[in-house]
């Protein structure tokens, strides 16, 4: 990914409220099911994770992403941003295709 589509991501996963908590019981199939329908309509996706310490709530985003096929584009704090592209995304509700301005 280009640092120049990272920029744009991150901007966009800033406005974004989380669609996804994570805690105490972690990745569950119920949450991968719920994570892996939210990225696939949205294609960009904010994550909260309320669980352990820093080095817990890393693995859990890697091993997200890795199950989602997804790209970390950002992590602050608790709070993750992911990306996976859509080959036909729908523009209502993709965040991605959203954020971009419509050309007149």
């Amino acid at each position: 990914m280009k640092a120049s589509d990272r920029k744009q991501l991150k901007a966009i996963g800033h406005h974004l409220k989380p669609v996804l908590i994570i805690a105490g019981g972690g990745l569950s199939e119920g949450v991968l099911a719920e994570a892996e329908r939210a990225i696939h309509d949205h294609e960009v996706i904010k994550v909260k994770l309320n669980v352990g310490d820093r080095e817990m709530r890393q693995q859990l985003i890697t091993e997200l992403a890795s199950s989602l096929r997804a790209e970390v584009v950002q992590t602050i704090g608790n709070m993750a941003v992911l990306f996976r592209e859509n080959a036909q995304p729908d523009p209502r509700l993709s965040n991605r295709l959203r954020a971009i301005p419509a050309k007149d």
